[in-house]
């Protein structure tokens, strides 16, 4: 008999808990220990999405030893003391991650089937060495993720990005899963998303859409599938919506604006099913967005505005300050310069309020680098290009170097309203910074406001720099 089949027949190890963490937290509550965390990974650098969740899990011994991006926060924290004496086992000692089918074992037999792979297959292991909310893989793993995006098929997306703790699930089977679904599987269909946007982040969207269908089919195979547990169907229900607004992002910013349309009206749709605000209101946000960027400023004015109402009682000022900004993109497009003043000044007042628990995971790219790069596109739109560049060069200069494609966006914003705005020196020097990104980053919204910028720049040859960019620009290769 092999060890994975001795391993097989053993009885799952209850978790032990953790009350060396307990004790570190003392008095505060999950939550304000939590935002410490938080607080903490800013400090150094990390961007970990510690809830009061993450902090029970801990507590509770399922999380044997923390991923590597949580152990240099905690350290951070509490200087001179190791994992171990934080109550964790030691790296080495913890094998494989864990695949369960739910905190309830009654839920176990309503699990689909997995295979686990790796070293520990074969085995059960109630564990996890990773934190299914952070967003830094190992380089490794992000070098596995992209390829499969960038280069794999619909198959090999689904293994790659939907099987994140080891878990394999057929996105491309027709039929629905025999079996209702459990935890493990919806936290499988979280973590996709969380790929999805991490890439996207990094590369943008022109390599990663056509191959993000599989995964939402098998999203809403999953849902098809259903679950007998109230929990967890809320959890399948938002994961599925937030993984079709991910998906509709991708069609979006490679200016497949019809299909981005529907994925958004199929999370809208989705949420208001599932009575979900928050999903209501992320994909409202997103719906005025595409309405602006389509050419539809009446329409993006009443999503942000629906937006709003959706979000309202969910108490993040962040999110308000957001969706008043989409609702100043769509009153620019009207040229209401009285409505556009109004909605800056209420996403600046409200994102002068800070951060809060009630911030959505999906909100991580808002910072300070965001709201001036969108108050750069506002006052583009109106026209007033001084301030629009003042606007994107510091958007770009804030922006954490992690959102490649986000400071490729506002570099290209740059170099456009300098264009205009007749510094068409300053402009090229933009556009070579830009066109030095343009090895990470494919996105066709970006490579469409860079060729707007260089036929305002075609006039401009014999200023300093232009000739230069204007011939390397020529030298793209031109998607097809």
């Amino acid at each position: 008999m092999t060890s994975s089949e001795l391993n097989a027949s053993q009885p799952p190890r209850p978790p032990r808990p953790n009350l060396a963490f307990r004790r570190l937290r003392g008095q505060r509550s999950p939550a304000e220990f939590a935002a410490a965390v938080r607080r903490a990974a800013r400090e150094i650098g990390e961007r970990v999405s510690c809830d009061a969740r993450y902090v029970g899990r801990v507590e509770a011994g399922e999380i044997r030893c923390p991923n590597y991006a949580y152990e240099r926060v905690f350290l951070h924290m509490f200087p001179g003391r190791t994992l171990t004496d934080l109550g964790f086992a030691p790296r080495a000692a913890v094998r494989g991650r864990r695949v369960r089918a739910d905190d309830d074992p009654s839920d176990a037999s309503d699990a689909v089937p997995v295979a686990v792979t790796g070293e520990a297959q074969g085995a059960y292991e109630p564990y996890e060495t990773q934190d299914p909310y952070d967003t830094h893989e190992r380089p490794e793993e992000s070098d596995v993720l992209r390829r499969a995006f960038m280069t794999g098929g619909g198959a090999t997306v689904a293994a790659v990005t939907l099987s994140p703790l080891g878990l394999t699930i057929d996105a491309t089977a027709a039929e629905p899963p025999s079996r209702r679904v459990g935890t493990g599987e919806v936290e499988v269909l979280e973590e996709a998303v969380r790929r999805i946007r991490l890439l996207d982040d990094r590369h943008g969207a022109d390599g990663l859409y056509r191959r993000a269908a599989a995964p939402l089919r098998a999203a809403y195979a999953l849902l098809d599938a259903g679950t007998t547990r109230h929990r967890v169907a809320e959890r399948l229900h938002s994961g599925a919506g937030e993984l079709a607004i991910s998906v509709g992002w991708l069609a979006h910013d490679s200016g497949r604006f019809d299909d981005a349309r529907s994925h958004y009206a199929e999370a809208l749709a989705t949420a208001r099913m599932a009575g979900d605000p928050a999903l209501e209101a992320h994909a409202f946000c997103n719906t005025s967005f595409l309405a602006r960027d389509a050419g539809r400023p009446r329409e993006a004015v009443r999503a942000a505005q629906a937006a709003q109402r959706a979000a309202h009682p969910l108490g993040s000022p962040r999110l308000m300050s957001l969706l008043a900004l989409r609702e100043a993109g769509g009153w620019a497009g009207l040229a209401d310069r009285t409505g556009c003043a109004q909605a800056l000044a209420r996403a600046q007042a409200l994102f002068a309020r800070g951060t809060c628990d009630a911030d959505p995971e999906w909100m991580s790219f808002y910072g300070e680098a965001e709201l001036e790069g969108l108050e750069a596109q506002v006052w583009s739109t109106l026209g007033d290009w001084r301030r629009a560049a003042r606007h994107a060069g510091r958007a770009a200069q804030l922006q954490d170097p992690h959102f490649t494609r986000n400071i490729a966006l506002y570099t290209a914003e740059l170099a456009d309203d300098l264009a205009r705005g007749g510094h068409p020196d300053e402009a090229a020097a933009a556009g070579m910074r830009l066109l030095d990104l343009l090895d990470e980053v494919q996105s066709s919204r970006i490579q469409t406001m860079l060729a707007g910028t260089a036929r305002v720049l075609l006039p401009h040859r014999r200023a300093a720099g232009v000739s230069s960019f204007l011939e390397r620009h020529a030298s793209l290769p031109r998607a097809v």
